[in-house]
């Protein structure tokens, strides 16, 4: 078998979709009404938070942003700063490596500090590239140029990291547990020679 499982491979599928459609429907809306790229962090890292407790694989997240994009592209064409949330699902899946999955979800105060920390990282380097590349000058002059909108999408980072790792917590208080690698060779039955 591959690197990815089957599990895995449902993860980076079920999670991309729900953060594409959502996106593509629903943050345009909010975009309009308010002004504010907050719906966009929220559902993105809401995902990712949970993507990255589901498959503990570097390069899940990565792929799940990659794959996200597609369909934000399919629902939308023009929505063309999305690219800076696929950057962010790199940084959010490194950066969730580096720091350690067992760690990460070994209780819940870990899981709500690093994984808020990291979606709020992630989530400031989104709204740097979406402002530097992407936003027209008078809508940046209104919220502070590229570090006010930065400062937007970091606030959408909290959010949207509270809410996925308290689903997170919450699954696990259930005893929903998602098995690692070692927890299966463990599980596995031993043959007696």
């Amino acid at each position: 078998m591959g690197y990815f499982n089957n599990r895995d491979l449902a993860a980076i599928t079920l999670c991309a979709a729900l953060w594409g459609v959502l996106n593509a429907f629903f943050s345009p809306i909010f975009f309009r009404m308010f002004s504010l790229p907050i719906l966009c962090d929220l559902i993105g890292f809401t995902v990712l938070t949970i993507s990255v407790w589901w498959t503990r694989k570097l390069g899940a997240t990565t792929m799940v942003g990659i794959v996200a994009t597609l369909i934000n592209f399919t629902f939308n064409p023009g929505g063309v700063q999305f690219l800076g949330f696929t950057v962010a699902s790199v940084v959010f899946d490194v950066a969730a490596k580096l720091l350690g999955y067992r760690k990460s979800f070994s209780n819940p105060a870990f899981t709500m500090i690093i994984m808020g920390s990291i979606s709020t990282l992630s989530a400031a380097i989104a709204g740097l590239i979406i402002g530097k590349f992407f936003m027209a000058a008078p809508m940046l002059a209104s919220w502070g140029g590229v570090l006010g909108w930065a400062a937007l999408h970091a606030i959408g980072g909290v959010i949207g990291g509270v809410i996925g790792a308290s689903l997170v917590v919450a699954l696990n208080s259930r005893g929903i547990l998602v098995e690692t690698k070692s927890q299966e060779t463990k599980a596995a039955p031993t043959e007696k020679t």
